[in-house]
């Protein structure tokens, strides 16, 4: 039987995808926020008589983030936060076997969306601008036609819809609370949209796939005064400026030039006025690294050179280092795999070597305990103006990659199972 005829998207079910994606894109949910969407997965599953479990990773697991680190990323934590994770579970009718976790993210950014179409985002400065409205509704799409099939394989299915990757690190508060185990996970896989690549395509290689994501903050404490008589003063923006320019030295003459190191300020926070001198200001960035010697240097030299530098100008720096998702790598058999079964849906001409990313993405923290692969699903439609990066409030994808996403999933859990 080939695949076309084993794994088939109805009209119905295509509709069906993009009627789902496109409710998702118009009511977006922040991380910790994902109310109505786990209650949109958790019915779905309900419906198909899927056995599920909601309320993962809520109040009392540990989030990957602090309470610190939440408020500085613009998330209040309270009692209502988290809880939104759903585990459905497929079991194959063949008897006992290996177990395959496929996995997708359901929260959103607070991006305010500027696409004119008539899914737009209704609510204001929030916005699927990462895909995660696509890869919950393929999972979803994954969960009809694996359980259509479950007379053809033996083993176990668990479906991981995830809330709080954008940050919060939701995939460690799901793994606290047990949803790797009963039964064990042996491997897990993942699609992440990829506007690199057009709909229809994909996208994976073996080894660095996300790099190692943290943050820092700087303080440097000066003393202030008047702008007209700096000499009684110490200028804390003259000081972090002189921060800034020093950090960059950290990667261009401490790292080895065959290891990967971005060190990048994205904020500078200083002064009120034009003829003041503050006594204070901020410096917060991110590091990103797949090394975990070149990690560790990073955080210890940050510190140090920003003490060095402050002390040197009179001033004073406190250095306050954050780590975030861990680096992450495609184990080469599962990626060997998924390349197999891409080729063998879409034709090898439309299968690409992934390039890695600097970006940070918390499906990492699964890495830490399977074997796991991320394919990139290609979304663009250069005709159609589709072409944003994520992150980006003109990202948008072409959805007849829902289909393409629904069918290499399905087939790649197929395969693992040994059920083709």
């Amino acid at each position: 039987m080939t695949w076309d005829e084993l794994i088939r998207v109805t009209p119905e079910l295509d509709a069906w995808l993009r009627e789902t994606r496109r409710y998702l894109h118009m009511h977006p949910e922040l991380s910790l926020q994902e109310t109505n969407t786990a209650r949109l997965v958790a019915g779905h599953l309900r419906e198909l008589g899927i056995e599920h479990r909601t309320g993962l990773g809520g109040d009392g697991r540990p989030l990957f983030m602090s309470a610190e680190a939440l408020r500085a990323a613009g998330i209040q934590p309270g009692p209502t936060t988290g809880g939104h994770g759903v585990l459905a579970i497929i079991r194959g009718e063949r008897g006992p076997g290996r177990t395959v976790l496929l996995r997708a993210d359901m929260d959103a950014l607070p991006i305010d969306e500027q696409n004119e179409v008539p899914y737009r985002s209704t609510r204001p400065g929030v916005m699927h601008a990462c895909g995660h409205d696509a890869h919950t509704t393929i999972l979803l799409g994954v969960a009809e036609l694996l359980n259509s099939l479950r007379d053809r394989f033996a083993g176990t299915v668990k479906l991981m819809f995830q809330p709080a990757e954008e940050g919060p690190g939701g995939a460690a508060a799901m793994i606290a609370d047990g949803i790797l185990e009963d039964p064990p996970v042996d491997a897990a896989f993942a699609l992440h949209v990829d506007s690199t690549h057009r709909a229809g395509e994909v996208a994976v290689s073996p080894g660095p796939a996300t790099a190692a994501a943290d943050t820092f903050r700087i303080v440097v404490r000066g003393v202030g005064g008047h702008a007209a008589k700096p000499q009684t003063t110490v200028d804390p923006i003259v000081v972090a400026a002189q921060i800034v320019v020093a950090l960059q030295t950290l990667v261009s003459r401490e790292t080895n030039p065959l290891e990967s190191a971005v060190v990048t300020v994205g904020k500078f926070h200083a002064g009120t006025a034009t003829n003041i001198i503050p006594d204070h200001a901020v410096l917060e960035g991110t590091v990103r690294t797949y090394s975990p010697a070149v990690r560790d240097h990073l955080e210890q030299r940050i510190a140090e050179l920003a003490s060095g530098i402050a002390r040197a100008m009179r001033a004073e720096a406190e250095t306050v280092y954050l780590r975030g998702y861990p680096a992450m790598y495609n184990d080469p058999t599962l990626t060997a795999l998924a390349r197999q079964v891409a080729t063998e849906l879409l034709g090898s001409e439309r299968v690409y070597d992934r390039e890695p990313l600097m970006a940070g993405e918390d499906f990492a923290f699964v890495a830490q305990h399977v074997p796991v692969c991320m394919i990139s699903l290609g979304v663009a439609n250069p005709e159609r103006g589709i072409v944003y990066p994520p992150h980006h409030p003109r990202f948008d994808l072409d959805e007849d990659a829902l289909a393409v996403g629904v069918r290499l999933l399905t087939a790649i859990a197929l395969r693992y199972l040994g059920a083709v």
